[in-house]
């Protein structure tokens, strides 16, 4: 989690009060941080003219609070959880001539860095204090959210050495000249990417978009740069102390994340305009992907809460009004629902991007009532006692007597690649894998649907030890199901592998009828199964799957009982693999596997 360095004695001043250490460390606990040290009895760094820096507290906060990377946001959520002020109400104002500020988005962007937003702080007051918490919230921003500047950049500008309208553009490398920040000499794009090449800081942003055939770019009216995203600004527009309007351009690859950075920006800076928390809207226009509009947008987002889901989890009986009492300790503004009897009307302000479900209202109603005042036990209409989840328990049976079958447990990763998942197996992709929308390697690419790719991979790495290898997993593979809430589904599997000179295909065959003894579905013919007379069990038959040999493949059926068809369900299937399957994975020697759903068993 990150930790954020605060002036001690300016922290302080803002929440009105001296606290000793035992004291702030209480405050952080109940609000849910962290105080991670205090340098007041340190020897602190000196500056140049041998002045010592001033005591600091380093606080640890969530890695999702984005709104608390910076002093300002720190006082700010502190100061509405003590009650010492409401959360503000930030507000959009437009230029007093009315005319907006205006930024035309060029449709060669999409090639490179598609998404664009930006605003305007008026009259703004920076003291070095100020100034330096500005700039290290953006660079905190681009290591945490913007993931080093790969989803979103931030650029900040003096306005008053600009001139709109302004252009986001995409131009040829060798088409884009200036003289970058803190430089006096111009430089073509091609230039630049060689005279950053080795600077510990622009060093490592330079790949983002170093091999594309156009840079991204960003002009006023009269054609001087502000900055080239996401790598530098220009030198003309750098923001000094003495700047009071700002332009700030945020480009992204995450239209999400966008709008986030974007407001935390906006939300902890605008405090300091002339007239605290207003902010001057730009008009974007962007016909060619239909993202014109103006930007920022502050209106909160709408959502509801259940009051008995909250006192539920947290043990309480509160009404709905003192849940709405809470929430505003945590910057919500909150209130009984007209339409319901339960649920609360709940408006999320602009810096709690964190907030995704009613489990995350539900946690900070907790805070604000307090960890330390909650009830210690539940009523007995409540009690909850400890004990494994039914699936758990059936997995530890399947694990005890696949081992105590001389068979090894062994636990890949939950992720793999496409190929592995399906080409690699010999299927078609059947759109039924959750898949990574970054993914940082071809290793990782999608949430497995088979535990068969983990197990021959495992085999694979291991090839070099005594065959035969008999190894087995029992965990689970994850589906797309739109039909629920989080839109995918796990399902808990058992799988095993036999890998030697020989295919192993009876001892795979073995292992699934020792498991289905112990899980108590005794084997049966195809006919009893389908013959609807309440017979319950198990039988296999001969299945044709491009994975395995042909004809050496069978699909495993459960009857589940009763009096009807339906009640028969393929559960699995086991076979010799095919030798491409073999040669995919790189095993020399043959090798039988046996995969199946054993979720149906509880």
């Amino acid at each position: 989690m990150p930790t954020i360095p605060v002036d001690k004695a300016a922290l302080f001043k803002a929440l009105g009060k001296e606290y000793t250490r035992e004291e702030f460390d209480v405050l952080c606990f109940d609000f849910g941080i962290e105080l991670d040290e205090d340098t007041s009895d340190q020897k602190r760094p000196v500056d140049s003219n041998g002045v010592e820096e001033p005591p600091q507290l380093k606080i640890e906060i969530p890695a999702n609070r984005y709104d608390m990377l910076c002093f300002e946001g720190i006082a700010m959520n502190l100061n509405v959880f003590l009650g010492r002020q409401p959360m503000p109400n930030y507000t959009l104002k437009p230029p007093s001539s009315g005319k907006l500020e205006t930024v035309t988005v060029s449709k060669d962007t999409e090639r490179i860095r598609p998404y664009f937003s930006c605003t305007i702080l008026r009259n703004i007051t920076f003291t070095p204090e100020r100034y330096a918490s500005f700039i290290a919230l953006q660079d905190k921003l681009h290591a945490n959210l913007a993931r080093n500047r790969t989803l979103v950049a931030i650029g900040t500008h003096d306005l008053d050495t600009i001139q709109g309208p302004f252009s986001y553009e995409a131009l040829p490398p060798k088409d884009i000249k200036f003289a970058p920040l803190n430089q006096t000499k111009e430089m073509t794009g091609e230039e630049m990417m060689q005279f950053y090449e080795k600077d510990k800081h622009l060093g490592k942003f330079l790949p983002i978009i170093k091999e594309s055939d156009v840079y991204p770019i960003i002009y006023d009216s009269n054609r001087q740069v502000l900055s080239m995203p996401p790598i530098i600004n220009s030198d003309h527009s750098k923001i000094k102390l003495s700047t009071r309007n700002v332009f700030i351009d945020i480009t992204a690859t995450d239209k999400t994340k966008l709008e986030i950075v974007n407001h935390i920006l906006v939300a902890m800076f605008s405090q300091y305009c002339e007239e605290p928390f207003t902010i001057e809207p730009v008009k974007i226009v962007s016909e060619h992907n239909g993202e014109t509009r103006e930007a920022p947008d502050l209106t909160p987002r709408s959502t509801q809460a259940s009051a008995s889901f909250i006192n539920s989890v947290c043990g309480l009986d509160l009404s709905r009004e003192n849940i709405s009492d809470l929430l505003k300790k945590m910057c919500y503004n909150s209130r009984p629902s007209s339409k319901d009897s339960d649920h609360l009307d709940v408006d999320i302000p602009i810096t709690r991007a964190d907030i995704l479900h009613q489990a995350d209202i539900m946690e900070d109603a907790a805070i604000a009532y307090g960890f330390n005042n909650l009830p210690r036990y539940f009523p007995a209409t409540h009690a909850a006692v400890a004990a494994a989840l039914p699936v758990n328990k059936l997995a530890d049976i399947l694990r005890f007597e696949a081992a105590m079958a001389g068979w090894a447990e062994v636990m890949p990763l939950i992720l793999c690649s496409h190929d592995e998942n399906y080409g690699w197996l010999n299927h078609a992709d059947d759109n039924r894998a959750v898949r990574l929308q970054n993914p940082k390697t071809l290793e990782y690419q999608i949430v497995r649907t088979s535990l068969i790719p983990g197990l021959l991979k495992t085999v694979r790495e291991n090839r070099r030890h005594a065959v035969p290898m008999k190894v087995f997993e029992v965990s689970d593979v994850c589906y797309k199901d739109m039909s629920l809430e989080r839109r995918s589904r796990n399902e808990r599997h058992f799988a095993a592998c036999w890998y030697g000179k020989s295919a192993g295909f009876e001892q795979v065959h073995g292992l699934l009828d020792r498991v289905m003894t112990m899980l108590k579905a005794a084997f049966i013919t195809r006919e009893e199964g389908l013959s609807g007379k309440g017979v319950q069990g198990y039988w296999i038959e001969e299945v044709d799957d491009p994975t395995y040999l042909p004809g050496h493949a069978a699909a495993i059926y459960l009857k589940l009982g009763g009096n009807n068809n339906k009640a028969a369900k393929k559960i699995g299937q086991f076979g010799i693999l095919h030798p491409t399957v073999l040669k995919n994975f790189e095993l020399p020697f043959p090798a039988s596997v046996l995969e199946m759903d054993v979720e149906v068993f509880l």
